[in-house]
């Protein structure tokens, strides 16, 4: 027998700031024996793969990762990063202060400090001392000593740069923005273009920098997530509380929560009235009211009065922590443009150096023009070569996007679905807990058999232990009654329910289970008929041979769900209600709203259904995450509603974290922008590249534009990528 000795390992990866440099660490990392599913997310710093240490062990992959100039370490553990060297971690080439230990530590300096605090800040300074040294001899020299100190400056500046450059050639990597730049800067030296080869190492310097801070603020909106939990909680001991980190808390603890704290954990209150402001957690402002037996999520805020919260939930999976969690899992969701840019970049690259070749020895060759002209346009065309802004240009949209979304109270999962919903033409909504309030409510008691008590007691009984929101609403209306006891009950998929009660089986269910047992005689068919004209729910109970009675139930719309119709309308997006429930009461339902619908469906005549729908378009379903889950599977994106609950956050494609229908074309919107932030990332990166390309070949620029034609596109792409973070899906 097999033993299988392979482990799913994850480490958080520093310092990488472009699609390129995630392309490095897999690339180092997938040539190792025994890794396999390597992942590596940029934006959220992650390196995730199957290992079997029989073959390779964790330390040859940080060791591996650590060499090309990055920070790693395990997953929750400080990141081991290069102290007391210029760029890289074994090869000190200018001695300086101890750097940070971790990156917990660097993040913090940038923050407090600024750039200069981090490897790639102070291997700038480095580099611009250098160049400012060698331009003042120039200027108090001038001469061959001149060139000589643009020479040493060149050289000290690339040495770094180069040396990394050889270990990704190890690696299976040759065409690299630190190989082109290594080369451009030696052919630049020898055909004595010294000055400039010292400039364009200044600027590639200057461009890293640039790259970390653009990459810092795409970050920042995913790590503002996690910091809303506070970090210390006041836990009761006895009478009296006491404080301790949020992170120790257990569940069934009980914590003190006063007036503008935030809430540490999720959990119940137990004591107290107050409102508290989930904005942090749900993007909904007005501030909602919380009395005893509510529910709160970590992170929100207590406005009024102290509370006494029992945590439910342990630290590592509250809320706001599995939304962190789902944001940085939703990078490995990439989306199909993505990938096939990645596939794109593969072979573009190598073009352009074949092509820079090409430029620097065929017209000298073909056509006897000067070898030192056309071998300086060639090295200038290599550092256009670099696809860095294009391999960008996606996952920094997403990931502003994601965090967007997270802070409005929208999950999606990965960039698919993004790009998935951006193509939505039809919404799909169930009825019951989407459209409706899902808290529907006992309004007709029609006693036949029985009087009105002994119906309710025995549809309470049938009903007692059922989640579905119609159970609850009978079992709420029965309080204070004496519920009999109830054996042998079963459920009837998407028709209702049934239990032996007091020696007799009694069902409750739709009209349709009475009408096909032959107990539902015409007078009171004409009075379900009226209610359900009324746009009311209406179930039947009945024994195997004489119907007891009707309840009837109404589920009011919610308030935003016309307008949400109306605002899809708008945006060109058609929607259609499924329902299993009658066809009276969904045509009743569906002209409040404004809404085309289709009636007394099951949940597997919902799947079909929706494939019927999707014929020709793209379509998007929104339920409950439970009884909707094949429909939602079968749908292009499917959303669960619910406020933090583990169904809307873990089934489906998303989740609508505020239960507002008005969220669904805010969503859609978000999705859209993030695709037009997309493509116009790619024409930027693709835009500058071709007219350098063009101009360099013509000899209009030179080497420093050409470096900044490619650390410049990265840089403006990202920051393009930021405006998301500034978008308001609910007011565009």
């Amino acid at each position: 027998m097999t033993t299988t000795t392979e482990e799913t390992l994850e480490w958080r990866v520093t310092g990488m700031d472009c699609g390129s440099c995630a392309a490095k660490v897999r690339g180092a990392v997938e040539r190792f024996p025994g890794a396999s599913g390597v992942e590596v997310a940029l934006m959220t710093e992650r390196l995730r793969l199957h290992l079997d240490e029989t073959q390779t062990s964790r330390t040859e992959i940080e060791s591996a990762v650590r060499g090309l100039g990055f920070g790693i370490a395990a997953k929750g553990q400080p990141t081991e990063r290069p102290k007391g060297a210029f760029v890289l971690p074994d090869d000190a080439i200018i001695p300086l202060a101890s750097a940070p230990e971790d990156a917990a530590a660097e993040d913090a300096t940038v923050e407090e400090s600024g750039w200069h605090q981090t490897t790639k800040g102070r291997m700038l300074i480095g580099t611009g001392g250098l160049l400012a040294v060698a331009w003042g001899i120039e200027l108090l020299a001038g001469g061959g000593l001149a060139h000589w100190a643009f020479v040493i400056a060149t050289l000290l500046g690339a040495a770094p740069i180069a040396r990394r450059a050889f270990k990704m050639a190890l690696a299976g990597m040759p065409f690299t923005i630190e190989m082109l730049m290594s080369i451009a800067a030696v052919g630049a030296l020898f055909i004595g273009a010294a000055g400039e080869a010292a400039v364009v190492v200044f600027l590639f310097a200057l461009g890293e920098v640039l790259e970390g801070v653009a990459a810092g603020k795409a970050r920042q909106g995913i790590r503002s997530l996690a910091s809303l939990v506070p970090k210390t909680a006041r836990v009761m001991v006895g009478s009296q509380p006491r404080e301790i980190a949020a992170a120790h808390l257990q569940v069934g603890q009980v914590v003190q929560v006063r007036p503008g704290d935030r809430v540490p954990a999720d959990g119940t209150v137990i004591a107290g009235r107050s409102s508290v402001d989930e904005s942090p957690v749900t993007g909904e402002s007005v501030p909602a009211p919380k009395d005893i037996g509510a529910e709160v999520f970590a992170g929100s805020i207590n406005a009024e009065a102290e509370l006494r919260v029992r945590v439910s939930r342990a630290a590592e999976d509250n809320t706001i922590a599995r939304i962190v969690r789902l944001v940085e899992e939703a990078e490995s969701a990439r989306a199909p443009t993505e990938r096939f840019i990645e596939r794109f970049s593969r072979w573009y690259m190598p073009a352009v150096v074949g092509a820079a070749l090409l430029v620097a020895v065929l017209p000298p060759l073909v056509g006897g023009a000067e070898w030192s002209t056309w071998i300086y346009r060639g090295l200038a065309l290599l550092l256009i070569g670099c696809p860095c802004a294009l391999v960008i240009s996606v996952p920094a949209s997403i990931a502003s996007a994601l965090s967007t979304g997270a802070r409005h109270g929208l999950l999606l999962k990965g960039g698919a679905v993004v790009e998935a919903a951006a193509q939505t033409s039809l919404v799909v909504f169930d009825k019951t807990g989407t459209l409706t309030e899902g808290r529907p409510q006992v309004t007709d008691l029609c006693a036949v058999s029985d009087d009105e008590s002994e119906l309710l007691r025995l549809a309470a009984a049938v009903e007692h232990g059922s989640s579905h929101p119609l159970a609850r609403a009978i079992i709420a209306r029965a309080e204070g009654l004496d519920i009999p006891p109830a054996q042998d009950a079963g459920v009837l998929a998407g028709q209702g329910a049934f239990a032996m009660v007091g020696g007799l089986r009694v069902t409750v269910g739709a009209p349709r289970l009475a009408e096909a047992a032959g107990l539902l005689p015409p007078n009171v068919a004409r009075q379900l008929a009226g209610l359900e004209e009324a746009g009311k729910t209406v179930v039947t109970v009945f024994t195997t041979d004489r119907l007891l009675g009707l309840i009837a139930l109404r589920d009011e719309p919610r308030a935003d769900a016309a307008k949400a119709v109306a605002s899809l309308a708008e945006m060109g997006i058609a929607s259609t209600m499924l329902t299993g429930d009658n066809a009276r009461t969904a045509a009743a339902i569906g002209a409040q709203i404004g809404i085309a619908h289709q009636a007394g469906l099951l949940p597997q005549d919902k799947v079909t259904a929706l494939q019927a729908l999707a014929k020709g378009r793209r379509v998007m379903m929104i339920g409950d995450g439970i009884n909707d889950a094949p429909a939602l599977a079968v749908a292009d994106v499917g959303l669960a509603m619910g406020s933090g609950t583990d169904v809307a956050l873990e089934t489906a494609d998303g989740a609508l974290l505020r239960d507002r229908v008005a969220d669904v074309p805010g969503l859609l919107r978000l999705s859209r922008a993030t695709m037009r932030n997309i493509r116009q990332n790619v024409a930027l990166a693709l835009g500058l590249k071709g007219v350098f390309l063009v101009t360099t070949i013509l000899g209009v620029t030179g080497l420093w534009v050409a470096i900044l034609a490619d650390t410049g596109a990265t840089v403006l792409v990202t920051l393009n990528a930021l405006r998301l973070l500034g978008f308001r899906p609910s007011s565009h």
